[in-house]
C-alpha cells in the first residue's frame, strides 16, 4: 500500500509538473503569438515601409538649372555634365599622400589642392568635396581600373554652370556657387516642401539674376528608387521620377550692345545703365572692371579670390547698383525743373553768371573761373553754368529740394530686379540728423546747401538712379520699374510669362516745363558742351555732361589732374534721351576718374545710340579712340550692328542657343548609395 502511494505521488508530482511546463509553454506561445499579432497586424504597415526603406533607398536627382538668354537668344548663362573627382572627410585626412598616390592615376595639379583645402574650411560636414572636375573620359576609366586603391575616393557624375561669353554682364548674371554652411542653416527654416527640393542639391546663386532668380532657375528635384544590397550597394533601378529642369529667363539686354559698352570702357573704371524709358526695360547694365564668373562656379582658387578681392580697381564692386557718385551737372536738368515746379523760378528769370557765388565769407567757383553773363534757365543747361545753380539751390533750400527731387526715385531703390541695390544719398536736415551721432554733426548749414545745385556736396547716386530719373524726365513724369528679366519660359510648356512689375503713378508734371528742359537739353548736342561728340548725327538727341570731384579742393586752390593720383581725378558723366521727341532709349553713364564729361562718357553714349538707332557699331580703330578718351565724332567706317561680334568669341556672329545638358546619372555597378527612406509624399 506504501508503495502505491508512493506512487501515486509521484504521478500527481510529475502531472503537476507536466501541467506548469505545458503552462508555461502555452504562455511562451502566447507570448509569441500576441508578438506576432503585435508585428504582422497591429504594426504591419509601419514595419513594412521600415522593411522596404531598408532595402529600397531613394536617391536625388538634381534638376538642370534654367538657361540665361539675352533678348536676342545668346545663351548668357548654360549647362553641362562632367565627372569629378570627390573625397570623404576621412580619405581627405591624409591628403598629401593621397595626392602622391593618386599622381598616377589623375592629375591633380597645386592649384586643385589649394581650391580642395578652401573649400574643406568653408563646407566643414560636407559628406564629400572635388579633388579635381571635369576629368576626361581617359582619366575616369584609368581611375576606375585602380579605385580599389583609393578608398574614400569616388567618381561623380555632375551638372556645372557654364557662362559661355565669360566676363560679359557677370555683374547682372551674377554666379552660382556651393552652398555653404550659414546657407544650410537658413535652409533649416525653410517649409518642407522647399527643403526637399534642395536635397541633393550642392549649388546655389550667390549673386546678381543667378540670386534673385533662384526659385525660378532652379526647377524640381527627381528621384530614383534604387534596390540595395545588406552592404548599401546598388543592385537595381526599381522606379524613377525626372526632374523637372529650371525655367529660361529671357532678359531685356542686348548683348552685343553689353559687350560693345564694355569694350568702349577698356581698362577704365565706370558703369553705364541703358533703358526702355517706355518700359523700363533695360538694354544694357554695364560695370567695370568685370571678372569671370566662370571662376566660382566650382570654388574659385585662393590666388584668384586675393586678386579680385585685393585690387584697387574692385572688379567685384557692382558700380551700376552698388557704386554711388555724386552726379555733377547732370543733376543741374532736374534741378531746373524742381525750380520750374515749386515757384522758385520761371524759365525766363536770368542770373549774372560772373564766374564765381560769395555766400557768408566762402567763395564757390565755377570750372575755370569763367563767367558767362546774363544766364536764363536755358544757357544754364546748355553751358552748364555753376553760379545759376548755386544761387537756385540758395533759395530752395535743401529740404525743399529733398522734396521735389526724391519723387524722380533719387536717394532710394529703383526697385530692380537685383538683390542688394543700394539707396544712395539725397540730403535732407532730417537725414543729417539720422546719419550722424553728435548734435553738432546733425545741424545743418546753410553753406553746405549751396554745393547740391551743381549735384556736389552730400548728393551721391548710382547710375540706375540716373538713368530711371532721366527716363522719369523724358517722359514727362511717367515712371516705370527698372527690368532686366523680360520674361520668363516655363521648361516644360516654353509658355512664357511676362515678369510682374510694380505699377508707379505718374508724377504731375507740367508738359510745359517738360518742354522747357527737353529743349536744353537737345540744344546741349547742338551748342553746348556736347555739340562735338554729337556732329553730323543723323537723329535728335537730348543730354547733360557732368564733372563731379572725386575728392575736394580747397578754396585757394585750382584744380589741376595732372598734379592728382589717377584715383583723385575728376570723374566724367553723361545723361541722355535718344530720339528727344519721342525717346526709345535713355542712358546714365559715368567714366571714373576720366575728366570733362564730353571727354569720355559723352562719346560712350553716341555709340550706344549709333548702335540702337542706325544699327551701326564703332570699327576698331573707333573703339580704340574711344578707349583711350579722344574720341568725339566717328571715326572711321563703322559696322552694321548684326555684324558685331559675341564678345568674347571672336568670329562669332550668329546667336546660336545651346541645347540644356541632360541631368547626369551615376552608374549603378558597385555605386554606394548613402541616403535611405521611403518615397517623400510630395515625390508619390
Amino acid at each position: 500500500m506504501a508503495e502505491i502511494r508512493n506512487v501515486e505521488l509521484e504521478l500527481h508530482r510529475f502531472r503537476g509538473r507536466l501541467l506548469a511546463a505545458a503552462a508555461f509553454v502555452l504562455l511562451c506561445f502566447s507570448l509569441v503569438l500576441a508578438r506576432l499579432v503585435w508585428l504582422q497586424v497591429v504594426r504591419h504597415d509601419e514595419l513594412a515601409l521600415q522593411a522596404e526603406a531598408n532595402r529600397i533607398a531613394v536617391v536625388p536627382v538634381v534638376p538642370n538649372r534654367g538657361l540665361i538668354v539675352d533678348r536676342h537668344g545668346v545663351v548668357l548663362a548654360t549647362n553641362y555634365s562632367a565627372y569629378t573627382l570627390e573625397v570623404t572627410p576621412r580619405a581627405a585626412a591624409q591628403l598629401d599622400a593621397l595626392v602622391e598616390a593618386l599622381a598616377g592615376v589623375v592629375e591633380v595639379t597645386p592649384r586643385d589642392v589649394r581650391r580642395f583645402r578652401r573649400l574643406r574650411e568653408e563646407m566643414k560636414g560636407a559628406e564629400s568635396l572635388p579633388l579635381r572636375s571635369r576629368l576626361s573620359d581617359a582619366e575616369v576609366a584609368r581611375f576606375l581600373a585602380q579605385r580599389y586603391r583609393f578608398p574614400g575616393v569616388e567618381i561623380k557624375a555632375r551638372l556645372f554652370r557654364q557662362y559661355p561669353l565669360g566676363e560679359t554682364g557677370s555683374h547682372l548674371l551674377g554666379y552660382i556657387g556651393r552652398i555653404n554652411a550659414a546657407e544650410k542653416a537658413a535652409m533649416e527654416d525653410w517649409a518642407e516642401e522647399r527643403a526637399a527640393n534642395y536635397r541633393g542639391t550642392e549649388y546655389i546663386g550667390k549673386l546678381g539674376l543667378e540670386q534673385r532668380y533662384e526659385a525660378e532657375l532652379h526647377g524640381v528635384a527627381g528621384f530614383e528608387e534604387v534596390e540595395t544590397s545588406a552592404g548599401g550597394r546598388a543592385v537595381r533601378r526599381l522606379s524613377s521620377q525626372p526632374p523637372t529642369p529650371g525655367d529660361k529667363l529671357v532678359l531685356s539686354i542686348d548683348v552685343r550692345l553689353q559687350g560693345l559698352v564694355e569694350q568702349m570702357f577698356g581698362e577704365r573704371r565706370g558703369a553705364l545703365v541703358a533703358l526702355d524709358p517706355r518700359n523700363g526695360e533695360v538694354l544694357a547694365f554695364v560695370s567695370k572692371p568685370t571678372f569671370d564668373p566662370n571662376l566660382f562656379v566650382d570654388g574659385i582658387d585662393v590666388e584668384s579670390w586675393r586678386e579680385l578681392n585685393e585690387s584697387i580697381e574692385k572688379p567685384l564692386l557692382n558700380r551700376a547698383l552698388r557704386g554711388t557718385y555724386p552726379p555733377g551737372s547732370t543733376f543741374k536738368p532736374f534741378m531746373a525743373l524742381a525750380a520750374l515746379n515749386s515757384g522758385k523760378r520761371n524759365a525766363a528769370q536770368t542770373v549774372n553768371d560772373a564766374g564765381t557765388f560769395q555766400f557768408g565769407n566762402h567763395v564757390f567757383r565755377s570750372h575755370g573761373d569763367t563767367g558767362l553773363g546774363a544766364v536764363d534757365m536755358h544757357r544754364s543747361i546748355v553751358l552748364s553754368s555753376n553760379v545759376y545753380y548755386y544761387s537756385l539751390a540758395s533759395e530752395m533750400g535743401v529740404d525743399l529740394m529733398h522734396e521735389q527731387l526724391s519723387p524722380f526715385g533719387f536717394g532710394r531703390p529703383t526697385g530692380v530686379d537685383l538683390d542688394n541695390e543700394v539707396s544712395g544719398v539725397l540730403p535732407s536736415t532730417e537725414w543729417k540728423r539720422q546719419r550722424f551721432k553728435r548734435p553738432e554733426q546733425q545741424k545743418w548749414y546753410a553753406g553746405e546747401t549751396i554745393s547740391l545745385g551743381i549735384g556736389q556736396g552730400y548728393n551721391n547716386f548710382t547710375m540706375l538712379q540716373l538713368a530711371s530719373a532721366t527716363a522719369t524726365l523724358v517722359n514727362g513724369g511717367q515712371r516705370f520699374q527698372p527690368r532686366l528679366v523680360r520674361e520668363v519660359e516655363d521648361a516644360v510648356t516654353h509658355a512664357r510669362r511676362p515678369v510682374a512689375r510694380e505699377d508707379l503713378p505718374p508724377l504731375a508734371l507740367k508738359p510745359e516745363h517738360v518742354e522747357v528742359i527737353r529743349r536744353a537739353l537737345h540744344a546741349v548736342t547742338l551748342e553746348g558742351t556736347a555739340t562735338r561728340v554729337f556732329a553730323g548725327a543723323p537723329y535728335a538727341s537730348g543730354g547733360k555732361t557732368g564733372t563731379a570731384q572725386a575728392v575736394g579742393i580747397r578754396q585757394n586752390e585750382k584744380y589741376n589732374a595732372a598734379k592728382l593720383e589717377e584715383h583723385q581725378r575728376d570723374h566724367s558723366l553723361y545723361i541722355a534721351a535718344a530720339p528727344i521727341d519721342a525717346p526709345t532709349v535713355v542712358l546714365a553713364v559715368i567714366v571714373e576718374n576720366a575728366g570733362f564729361g564730353a571727354e569720355a562718357a559723352a562719346p560712350i553714349a553716341r555709340r550706344v545710340f549709333d548702335y540702337l538707332l542706325l544699327g551701326q557699331a564703332p570699327s576698331e580703330q573707333d573703339l580704340a579712340a574711344v578707349r583711350q578718351g579722344r574720341a568725339a565724332a566717328p571715326i572711321g567706317t563703322p559696322r552694321r550692328a548684326e555684324d558685331l561680334p559675341l564678345p568674347g568669341i571672336p568670329g562669332a556672329v550668329e546667336a546660336a542657343v545651346v541645347p540644356a545638358a541632360p541631368a547626369p546619372r551615376a552608374s549603378l555597378d558597385g555605386a554606394r548609395i548613402v541616403q535611405r527612406g521611403p518615397v517623400p509624399e510630395r515625390m508619390r
